[in-house]
């Protein structure tokens, strides 16, 4: 197999006058877990869309496992996943809905049912109508399905769409062992705290175009300047000292506890660090720091342009 799980060049998707997506380059590494993530309409659908041999690209490449993808090559079989929500019969049980849908792809090996449903957590409500399903169930149905075959490309949507805290970390234990027994991962997701505890390495798309592809923590450095709320056992103390440390300004307004105590700084992370030098050296004690919004989804803001207001993306600049 490929030590390239995923690789395209220029690859381009329209729907009629739209464009989906627009001249993207992409190389993915085997045996790791890849976000993707962006505003509504980045196109990330549409990639997973291709990927999953849903649709056909209008132009550019497309190699999936090593193989070019194209009008009259389809997608490997050893690739498995969903968009937009898995596809069930909701009249027939959780146990019969994977039992079908083995039986349409006889060009899978054949796997245990009722270990992959364990696998995902569902083994109790196996004989169990789908009907009465919540969408956290559905979804861990659906990556069951998804791995029928043990697929060597894994594509989802949101895989952890309406899970509980039990059920996200048994589905990211999942995703993670995949990633680990070599397997490729793809998925997309809005969350960014899934993203930081899934994924080695992420693309952000915007407006169909990639303004970002790399390790997450690069990502999330990208974010620059970030408001930290600061609560201190003297907040007017604190706020001189933050006044006075440089490259670190004090926003004005309160955090967002709505407290006097709390104070809101905006500044590059070594210049926090500074100020809680200051704040013990001075005998002051930190309650509680943190920033205002996560590194992750400041970096994206930051990257697609957008803000809190509704602005639009800006025009898409890679970042590499």
């Amino acid at each position: 197999m490929s030590a390239t799980a995923v690789r395209t060049r220029g690859l381009t998707k329209h729907f009629g006058d739209v464009i989906a997506l627009d001249g993207v380059d992409l190389d993915i590494d085997a045996g790791q877990v890849h976000g993707l993530v962006g505003p509504n309409g980045a196109g990330k659908t549409t990639l997973l869309g291709l990927l999953l041999g849903l649709s056909r690209a209008t132009s550019g490449s497309l190699e999936v496992l090593g193989r070019p993808v194209g009008p009259t090559v389809t997608v490997p079989a050893a690739v498995g996943g969903f968009v937009d929500g898995p596809g069930l019969y909701p009249t027939l049980t959780a146990r019969q809905n994977l039992t079908a849908i083995a039986r349409l792809r006889p060009d899978r090996p054949p796997q245990d049912v009722d270990a992959l449903l364990d696998r995902v957590g569902l083994l109790d409500v196996a004989g169990d109508p789908i009907r009465g399903f919540s969408l956290g169930m559905r979804q861990r149905l659906g990556l069951a399905a998804a791995l029928l075959g043990d697929p060597h490309l894994l594509v989802v949507d949101e895989p952890a769409n309406g899970l509980d805290p039990a059920g996200k970390r048994q589905v990211h234990r999942v995703l993670t062992d995949l990633a680990h027994d070599g397997a490729t991962v793809v998925l997309s997701s809005h969350r960014m705290d899934d993203l930081a505890a899934l994924c080695d390495e992420v693309t952000l798309l915007a407006a169909g175009r990639v303004v970002f592809t790399g390790p997450i923590r690069k990502l999330a450095a990208e974010s620059g300047e970030l408001d930290y709320q600061l609560v201190t056992s003297d907040p007017a103390a604190a706020r001189h000292l933050a006044a006075r440390t440089p490259s670190l300004r004090v926003v004005d307004g309160r955090g967002s506890r709505l407290d006097d105590r709390a104070l809101v700084v905006r500044g590059p992370e070594v210049a926090v660090d500074d100020l809680v030098s200051r704040l013990v050296t001075d005998g002051i004690s930190i309650r509680e720091l943190g920033p205002v919004v996560p590194p992750l989804e400041a970096a994206f803001l930051a990257l697609t342009g957008a803000s809190t207001d509704g602005d639009v993306p800006r025009p898409a600049e890679e970042v590499r």
